[in-house]
């Protein structure tokens, strides 16, 4: 898989806005991740951009394996092939969502950007969409990401 930005580019490793915070998703947010989006899946599926996805599982799935998924995204991170953020509160590190910034499955040559939030803070799928687009616009190097709008 080809890097979805410039090997020059420094990825930032936040974005802070009032009503949350991104940081990248790490084996400490495990359990606070599982209950999120268990918690959440009917809401998750019906967010745009995620119709006709597998993910998330409608049984849910053990920490154990949660813990692997976010090992696997960590390890994207590191590896600059594709950066998961977790949506965390503003003063707290409970987490409320994530996002996803992806290659492309379709063209290698755009981004593929996905998000979703807890059903508990449904309000925030809209300014959490206005504050990604914006952060991926105007402090990274993306010819085109594609973001289903909110």
């Amino acid at each position: 898989m080809t890097e979805p930005v410039p090997a020059d580019f420094t990825v930032p490793r936040e974005l802070l806005a009032p009503e949350f915070r991104l940081e990248p998703l790490g084996e400490r947010h495990n359990a606070s991740d599982h209950a999120a989006w268990t918690g959440s899946v009917e809401h998750i599926r019906a967010t745009p951009g995620w119709a006709g996805r597998h993910w998330p599982p409608a049984a849910g799935m053990h920490l154990e394996r949660n813990l692997a998924d976010l090992r696997r995204h960590a390890a994207d991170f590191e590896a600059r092939t594709g950066f998961t953020y977790t949506v965390l509160e503003p003063d707290r590190d409970e987490v409320i969502g994530c996002v996803y910034v992806y290659p492309d499955r379709e063209d290698p040559s755009a981004v593929s950007v996905s998000s979703w939030v807890r059903a508990d803070r449904a309000h925030l799928d809209a300014p959490l969409y206005r504050a990604v687009s914006d952060w991926l616009t105007t402090r990274w190097p993306l010819r085109e990401f594609r973001y289903a709008p909110r």
